[in-house]
Parts: C-alpha cells; structure tokens; sequence
C-alpha cells in the first residue's frame, strides 16, 4: 500500500534532478530554430539525461560520503561501485526504453499534435515522465527492500 512518506520520499529523490532535467529540455527545444523535428526531440532527450544523471549521480554521492562521514569512515571504492550498480538497477531498463522510445516519441509528436510547440514540449516531457518514474519507482521501492 502506498503512503503518504512514500509519495514524499520519491519527491525529495527526484524533485532536483527533474528540475535539471526540466531546464534542460526547455533550453535545448530552443534548438528547434535550426534543426528539424525528429533532431531536435534526441537533443531534448539527450539533455535532459545529462542533467538528470548528472544529479542523481551528484545527490547519491553527497548523500553516501555525508553517511560515511557520521560513521568517520572514508567511501570506499567498493562502496561507490555498489552506488553505481544500484542506480543501473533502478534506472537501466527504464531509461534505455524511455531514451530510445518515448521520450523522443513525446517530444516529437505532442508539439504536432498540440500545435503549439512550447505546451507540446511540456505536455510531451510529462508524458515520457510518468512512463519513465512508473518502472523506475517500482524498481528503487524492489532495491530498498533487498
């Protein structure tokens, strides 16, 4: 069953690297001047993945040397290694589906289908969003019980 903490939980994770991710796609639809359509959504896509991971990647760290750090222990290579395989696990299958498929799929279709570019590119990104966090929720909540 679903609680309150955990909706709280997934926020607090994700809410910096969306923010990120977010900026990134407004930023890189600009693109849309000089390249086509089909273009410019991968360039969105890609951007949006470079911020996003940048962050996630950043927090999960900052997170893992703050815990080291109340023990006065060092991060270890071994620790940081097992850092990394548990963001593939919680982000592999998700991210490579939603990178070569839906997301570009959203972000070239719904400013077509919305005729207006900036409310498709918005539309478009919440879209490949909710596909996005659906599998990479239910795979963060599996690695937290194991």
């Amino acid at each position: 069953m679903l609680k309150k903490s955990n909706f709280k939980e997934w926020f607090d994770r994700y809410k910096y690297a969306e923010l990120a991710s977010t900026s990134a796609a407004l930023t890189t639809s600009l693109f849309s001047k000089i390249c086509n359509g089909l273009t410019t959504a991968y360039l969105i896509t890609f951007a949006e993945y470079l911020a996003f991971y940048s962050v996630i990647l950043f927090s999960s760290y900052k997170k893992l040397n703050r815990q080291n750090s109340l023990l006065d222990k060092k991060t270890t290579t071994h620790e940081i290694l097992s850092l990394v395989k548990n963001l593939i696990l919680e982000f592999g299958y998700p991210a490579f589906l939603d990178f070569l498929v839906i997301r570009p799929f959203c972000m070239y279709w719904m400013p077509i289908l919305f005729g207006n570019y900036f409310f498709g590119i918005i539309f478009g990104k919440i879209s490949a969003d909710l596909c996005f966090y659906f599998f990479t929720i239910v795979n963060y909540e599996l690695i937290k019980k194991k």
